[in-house]
């Protein structure tokens, strides 16, 4: 993220009544306001022809702004809304440079669609796709906490206590992890289904934390994001978001609390003041 410094200095070159550039690339449709600032870290974006800065503010009315060298369309795209069972070993991005298969590679419309959230190459289920910027960040943020709930076939049949002790919590590498709620869904023999549901997105988070407790998930398929659920889609196949699904999206995005903010910067000054 960029200093505060720069902040200020990209600030003072924007002209009268610019916004933050990751902001004029979500609302056009590149993605989460995160995945933007990547986009401009990466050095893909330019403002009348020079490479864009993290921070930077402009005004799309008044100057030129291109992503790998398109020109930022003028008008937004309408809002588009699409499930996607992800089939496993397929890639959650729009591109990639192995050539490896993506979930774009799944849509055929010519919207510009972005994945909200990811799974891993070895997961399988439900991804949303969209061009609303602003859905995505907020359903992929864990400040906004919305759940994520996922099938997982494990290893081995876990006890009424290890269920009790994915609940209250345990130590990953890095940091805390917990489920929302866990239970049993079947079991045969050495295995067993697991229903988890889970508000953090986290890096294999589900995978490593049922396997600290030795139980490594076989296989993982994500059933529900937020008030989304998979339903009848089998792998690869895709539909869009009916408008009450939209509806209940926007009102779960709309109902999340905000993340409190300032309580670092107190603790700053409590801490300066005491030196």
């Amino acid at each position: 993220m960029p200093s505060r410094k720069q902040l200020k200095s990209a600030s003072k070159t924007a002209p009268q009544g610019a916004e933050r550039l990751q902001k004029i690339l979500a609302r056009a449709g590149y993605g989460s306001r995160r995945a933007c600032e990547e986009m401009i870290a990466q050095g893909r974006v330019t403002v009348d022809g020079r490479i864009a800065r993290l921070g930077e503010k402009a005004d799309p009315t008044r100057q030129e702004i291109r992503v790998d060298g398109a020109l930022l369309r003028k008008e937004a795209e309408p809002p588009t809304y699409i499930a996607l069972y992800k089939p496993r070993g397929v890639i959650s991005t729009v591109h990639d440079p192995q050539g490896r298969p993506t979930v774009r590679d799944y849509i055929p419309l010519p919207q510009r669609l972005y994945p909200v959230g990811r799974l891993d190459a070895d997961s399988e289920g439900l991804i949303l796709m969209t061009n609303d910027g602003e859905i995505t960040q907020r359903l992929t943020h864990p400040r906004y906490r919305h759940p994520r709930v996922y099938r997982v076939l494990v290893r081995g049949i876990p006890s009424a206590a290890t269920l009790r002790r994915w609940e209250r919590g345990l130590r990953l590498e890095d940091g805390p992890a917990r489920f929302d709620e866990v239970r049993i869904e079947s079991q045969e023999k050495d295995r067993a289904w697991l229903r988890v549901s889970i508000h953090e997105g986290r890096k294999h988070l589900v995978r490593r934390t049922v396997a600290a407790l030795g139980h490594p998930a076989l296989r993982l398929i994500r059933v529900e994001m937020g008030p989304i659920g998979l339903g009848n889609l089998t792998p690869g196949q895709w539909r869009k978001l009916t408008q009450g699904e939209i509806r209940a999206l926007r009102e779960a995005v709309r109902r999340a609390p905000e993340p409190r903010r300032g309580r670092r910067r107190t603790s700053r000054r409590r801490r300066t003041k005491q030196r």
